[in-house]
């Protein structure tokens, strides 16, 4: 669904009120005081078929919200043989102020899981910069019998971060995806898994981690 999504906005990492003080020299910067702008490139995949995904920005620039309305995994009973995975790809087109460079510190997912008794789930993601090796997924199962709510964090150690290439123009990619396992036990019925939301905000997703890149000579 190329450039079937726009998103404008600022968004601003209160890293200051999220990280201890930092000293001059460890490498992390109050985010740039202009506005930081996002469009949706594309967004490909089963568990997000054309207009059941949404971006949002908050009202204080603080964070962005993906909304699915049709990510759904499930397994068991009559489901489509195919339907026990769904995986969405989002490809975001970020324009960050000269001079500064981003990486994303944390991701937050959450949904509702309906899983018979002997099945089992699972949430994963990974993220990349247009051009470099795709980062190893994160997973995260659950088993059950659970019919609940349920959350997934990522988070990257400060030491670890990716950030974006200073000077270059490269989109950043985000690749989600559940999996239902029906099992033995309970094979007649249906167990699913859905993702609701993946949000951000100064306590959960989608941290941004920001530094000045070198000046140029």
């Amino acid at each position: 669904m190329a450039g079937g999504l726009l998103l404008s906005g600022a968004i601003a990492a209160l890293l200051t009120s999220a990280l201890p003080a930092q000293s001059p020299s460890s490498g992390f910067d109050d985010p740039p005081p202009d506005k930081i702008i996002i469009k949706v490139a594309t967004v490909n995949g089963s568990g997000c078929p054309q207009g059941t995904a949404a971006v949002a920005v908050s009202e204080d620039n603080t964070a962005f919200t993906v909304t699915y309305s049709d990510y759904l995994a499930q397994a068991g009973g009559n489901s489509d043989p195919t339907a026990f995975r769904r995986n969405c790809q989002l490809s975001l087109v970020v324009h960050v102020p000269g001079g500064f460079t981003y990486a994303i510190a944390s991701a937050d997912y959450r949904g509702f899981a309906s899983l018979q008794r002997g099945a089992s789930a699972s949430q994963r993601a990974s993220y990349y910069f247009q051009g470099s090796p795709s980062t190893v997924y994160k997973n995260h199962p659950f088993s059950g019998p659970l019919n609940d709510n349920w959350q997934a964090t990522d988070e990257t150690d400060w030491a670890q971060l990716v950030y974006a290439p200073c000077g270059v123009q490269r989109n950043f990619n985000i690749n989600t995806e559940l999996r239902v396992n029906a099992g033995t036990q309970s094979a007649d019925k249906v167990s699913f898994m859905t993702m609701d939301s993946t949000d951000g905000d100064i306590s959960t997703v989608y941290h941004l981690a920001w530094k000045e890149c070198p000046k140029k000579s």
